[in-house]
């Protein structure tokens, strides 16, 4: 056994059996263990942030990690962006990354590049296999500290020598850690604080859960107290029959008003909420001066038995959970397509069970309240800001839950940054249908110059932000790797289209123009 093929059935004993690959040269051997060594399901991308960004669409769905197989330092650094939005999402990925044989790396040949200092910021936990004797167990500790909750992202260097080196020794199944208890010392504390409508109980990552949003229902209809989410989730479990939860919202203004009534807030899995951005003559902490703030569990800590111990204290076990919404749709909308009937329409559309992943951006922001009470369905946001996740991410939840409809919703000038996604989506004939909402700019940056200050911008400072010059054509590009395609600007065409869609199997991009 050589150490590459010992690394594959590390990775597959510990139940690691999906890799999203863009490998090189110097991952040559590990490619030829993928290919006889049965198990495991290899994801071909033609761009590493694909490969990153759908690890973190499948973790955040099937809560285990995905394996990801990078070709050296530069491509390690193409696919930093959505490592960095996984990181912040709390997700698990284990990044395999190929590096020079132990004695070409003195040669500095032109890809030799430091791939540890290029790892870390990014990264939880960065290790280079020494010899081939311990790759499979540096393999399995790349797993383990994945799994530390709420999900890590772990990068294992693979010099190529200590993959085609015979002598590799498989390792079992590792041990997984148990998510940190959480603070009972604040559990007294978070009852006393939980007494009205002046008190908040802001919830973030896994607090978000079908199970844990009904506990909160009922905590919130036994105190008074409020529900919210953090702005951006990794994964919210939505719809009909569920306990509905706002977001704190995106504009620093919009969410000084939503914050201001509350002297209390307990946070579960969330942070204190801050702006995205620092902007003149704004603050950048959102709570009202004075706000007492309560951290009853960290997003490492098992929120579950967090939830469920202040339910118990707050007497709220058997009390029925507030906010749960009734299944309707709003009416039927006509005319040229906007930002309020785009709303309406993909509330109607929404399948039962539909997994969403939204990088709407501009867009999206009237589509949380029209589309709560839609079918039940999961919701997963952009956690980390940087644009070009959404459709990697619908890669990875669409081969994590292979029977859930997957819908992405993205803007022109995001979908840009990870087009080749659309490449593997045809080639692995994925179930996904992909929203493109073309205004043909970076809509939100021009609401940001105003922002920051900039009240009359000139022609050059727009046209900087402008993307019609030439205009993209979606449905070419998108055809020209494989996915049927449409462009629409009436609400009759979208709601047909939206029909063609969901009700094939396989991906298909709908250009919406506003």
């Amino acid at each position: 056994m050589n150490g590459a093929e010992s690394l594959v059935h590390t990775l597959l004993a510990n139940k690691v059996d999906v890799c999203f690959t863009n490998p090189g040269t110097s991952e040559m051997h590990f490619v030829a263990a993928l290919d006889h060594i049965p198990g495991m399901r290899s994801v071909l991308v033609l761009q590493e942030g694909v490969a990153t960004g759908a690890a973190d669409g499948y973790f955040r769905m099937k809560g285990k990690p995905a394996s990801t197989l990078l070709h050296l330092g530069p491509g390690l650094a193409n696919g930093l962006s959505n490592l960095h939005n996984a990181k912040k999402a709390g997700s698990g990925v284990v990044n395999i990354i190929g590096e020079h044989a132990s004695t070409h790396i003195e040669l500095d040949a032109p890809l030799t590049s430091d791939i540890e200092g290029i790892a870390r910021p990014v990264s939880h936990w960065v290790h280079t296999s020494k010899s081939v004797e311990t790759v499979g167990m540096d393999a399995a500790q790349a797993v383990q500290a994945a799994m530390v909750a709420p999900g890590q992202i772990t990068s294992l260097i693979l010099p190529s020598d200590t993959a085609w080196n015979e002598g590799g020794v498989a390792h079992g199944a590792i041990d997984l850690p148990e998510p940190a208890p959480f603070d009972e010392s604040q559990l007294e504390h978070a009852v006393d604080a939980l007494s009205g409508p002046e008190t908040l109980l802001l919830l973030g990552g896994n607090a978000l859960t079908t199970r844990n949003l009904e506990t909160a229902g009922r905590i919130a209809a036994k105190t008074g107290c409020k529900l919210l989410s953090e702005w951006s989730n990794a994964r919210l479990e939505r719809g009909a029959g569920r306990v509905f939860i706002g977001r704190v919202p995106y504009p620093i203004d919009i969410a000084l008003e939503v914050l201001k009534p509350f002297k209390r807030i307990v946070l579960i899995g969330a942070r204190a909420p801050i702006g995205f951005f620092a902007y003149p003559d704004k603050p950048a902490i959102l709570t009202r001066e004075g706000a007492e703030i309560i951290t009853l569990a960290a997003e490492n800590t098992d929120l579950t038995e967090a939830l469920t111990a202040l339910c118990k204290a707050t007497d709220a076990i058997s009390t029925p959970p507030a906010h749960v919404v009734k299944a309707a749709l709003p009416e039927r909308p006509t005319g040229t397509v906007n930002l309020d009937n785009l709303a309406t329409l993909i509330a109607r559309a929404i399948p039962e069970d539909a997994i969403i992943v939204d990088e709407s951006v501009t867009s999206g922001r009237a589509f949380s309240p029209a589309t709560k009470a839609a079918p039940k369905h999961t919701w997963l946001n952009n956690c980390g800001g940087s644009i070009g996740y959404g459709m990697p991410a619908a890669i990875g939840a669409a081969i994590a839950c292979p029977d859930r409809k997957v819908m992405c919703l993205t803007g022109d000038g995001s979908a840009m940054y990870t087009v080749q996604s659309l490449w593997t989506m045809a080639r692995e004939n994925l179930d996904i249908t992909v929203m493109i909402f073309a205004n043909r700019s970076y809509q939100i940056l021009r609401g940001e110059l105003t922002n920051v200050g900039v009240g009359n911008p000139g022609p050059r400072a727009i046209d900087m932000l402008s993307l019609d010059r030439p205009a993209l054509d979606w449905v070419q590009m998108s055809r020209s790797m494989g996915v049927e395609a449409t462009c629409v600007s009436d609400c009759d065409a979208l709601e047909a289209a939206l029909d063609d869609a969901l009700t094939s199997s396989g991906p298909y991009l709908i250009e919406v123009m506003l």
